[in-house]
């Protein structure tokens, strides 16, 4: 939508509130992204919906029938109710900026009952399939170097439970300086926040195979993943990688890039890692986030008891 058909007020304050999500709140553009559009879309149905392009007085206005008018469009679309689910989180948000700027107040839309979002359980690889597929996308490649770099990049993802965003912005100075292991790795996460995550020897060497086996000349300050012309590794082509990987290997399709990460944090809390220590690894901001990985070992457990204790055998 374009704002600029709002009221001027009302498109003055969405730019601010913009700017507010990037430098305040400190979100990413692919967040930022998705927020204007969840509003966008909200914004449209009302266009529709009274006739006209509104301004703060009609967003006072509005009723919890008209709210749930949008709701109802939205399912009448085939839109998900996780998707619906974060539209409410955006709009809820964006009032709230409204009402603490003093420009508008509504208080219909915290009455909305966001719609029950079915709760996603990771599906991480199983320890040799982590290692099998570290091997296989390596052998894999037509170019030796190609192959060291796949497998170096799955490495961080498995190893030190990285998100692909966050190991494709890594430099080579990170994980060597001067010739001298460092042993961890600075990592900026989601909102740009900071994280120290440490790095096994045997992650650090498989990089290290892959930065001496790179025809190009990585600059230490510069990006560690290269694409075939040097430059930044595009996320679509690791992605593709292992798809391939997965489909020779007879793999599921939950086998991904990000299923590494999902991988390394269930692997730690199998092995007797804490939920706090692994939320710092991981990066994430709420432990409620890392609560799914105790769900997935739970299941696990359960599994383990109904096929070898005597007693579940039992009918």
């Amino acid at each position: 939508m374009n704002f600029s058909i709002l009221e001027p007020g009302l498109a003055n304050a969405i730019d601010e509130w913009r700017g507010w999500l990037r430098y305040e709140k400190r979100a990413s553009e692919h967040t930022v992204s998705g927020y204007s559009n969840d509003l966008s879309g909200f914004l449209e149905f009302t266009v529709s919906h009274i006739g006209y392009a509104p301004g703060f007085r009609d967003l006072e206005a509005m009723q919890a029938a008209d709210f749930r008018a949008f709701l109802a469009a939205r399912k009448n679309r085939g839109l998900s109710h996780s998707s619906t689910a974060r539209t409410l989180s955006t709009l809820r948000g964006f009032f709230r900026f409204l009402e603490r700027r003093g420009l508008a107040s509504n208080s219909a839309i915290y009455a909305m009952r966001t719609p029950k979002v079915k709760k996603l359980v990771p599906r991480p690889l199983s320890k040799d399939d982590a290692v099998l597929i570290l091997d296989f996308i390596e052998n894999r490649a037509k170019e030796l170097w190609v192959g060291k770099r796949d497998k170096a990049l799955l490495a961080l993802l498995y190893g030190c439970g990285l998100r692909i965003s966050e190991a494709l912005a890594l430099s080579p100075s990170e994980i060597d300086n001067d010739g001298r292991a460092t042993g961890t790795i600075r990592v900026m996460g989601k909102g740009n926040k900071e994280r120290i995550v440490p790095v096994l020897p045997i992650v650090i060497s498989i990089v290290q195979q892959y930065i001496e086996a790179c025809p190009f000349d990585l600059e230490q300050e510069g990006v560690l993943f290269v694409g075939l012309w040097g430059k930044r590794l595009n996320p679509a082509v690791a992605q593709k990688q292992v798809r391939c990987a997965r489909q020779e290997l007879g793999l599921p399709h939950t086998v991904t890039p990000h299923a590494m990460r999902h991988s390394f944090a269930t692997h730690l809390l199998g092995g007797g890692g804490d939920l706090r220590t692994i939320q710092e690894l991981l990066g994430h901001a709420s432990l409620s986030t890392t609560q799914r990985y105790a769900d997935v070992d739970l299941t696990r457990l359960q599994s383990v008891y109904e096929l070898a204790h005597p007693r579940a055998r039992k009918k």
